[in-house]
């Protein structure tokens, strides 16, 4: 009796060993959880028109004539870039003689939106543009310009008569600064233009009736340049 429970005692303690063994070397199933972080960073785009040029025409007409005035197509500037921008648009004027440009008045007509106007509203502004010279064959005395005001919902219209004394002269040519690339300042909210806004310009041109014989054959050049500024 004594040595079957011996014998069952050293069975017990072999099984109990061939367990712990196999345990200690066995396979476990784990529950896991895991998260990442990343980070980039990307430089804003200023931009204009996607960097090509204004195909319209500031002015265009052959045999002008005194008490003409002829306006020029609608010139779009569109904010193609990441960020709003502050514009500095300047107007270059210079005859191909030596002669005053101040003979040769010019208006212009600017319209901001997001969404295009109809050509109601287009027409609308063409004619505000062309009472700032009191008809064709009146001298204007006054300046018309200011803060922009709605004509038409989503869209902002601004007008101006430029008279010689918003003209800046450099040999023989006289510059015209529209939008000074600034935040503050008289007209300048018009020239704030955010990303995916745009302005649409047009420019009128008289050539005084009080023009002489020594305007024949002269040749008016303009030139139109918007730079954008970050924000």
């Amino acid at each position: 009796m004594k040595i079957a429970k011996a014998k069952k005692v050293l069975l017990g303690t072999t099984l109990a060993g061939a367990i712990a063994v196999s345990a200690s070397y066995g396979t476990y199933s784990w529950f896991t959880s895991e998260t990442t972080a990343k980070g980039e960073v990307t430089n804003a785009l200023v931009q204009l028109n996607n960097g090509e040029n204004i195909n319209e025409s500031i002015v265009a007409v052959e045999n002008f004539a005194p008490s003409q005035l002829v306006f020029g197509d609608w010139l779009t500037i569109d904010n193609t870039g990441t960020v709003d921008t502050f514009l500095q648009a300047k107007l270059n004027q210079s005859l191909d003689k030596p002669l005053s440009l101040d003979t040769y008045k010019v208006g212009y007509v600017a319209l901001k939106y997001k969404v295009k106007p109809n050509d109601e509203v287009l027409k609308a502004s063409q004619v505000k543009l062309e009472e700032l010279f009191e008809g064709t064959t009146n001298e204007v005395t006054r300046s018309v310009s200011g803060e922009p005001v709605e004509i038409a919902e989503g869209v902002e219209i601004i007008t101006g008569y430029l008279n010689s004394s918003e003209l800046r002269s450099a040999a023989g040519e006289k510059e015209i600064l529209l939008g000074d690339g600034a935040e503050s300042g008289k007209g300048n909210k018009f020239w704030n233009l955010k990303s995916n806004e745009y302005i649409d310009l047009s420019f009128g041109v008289k050539l005084d009736e009080t023009a002489t014989n020594d305007y024949q054959g002269v040749t008016y050049s303009a030139n139109l340049s918007v730079k954008a500024k970050q924000k």
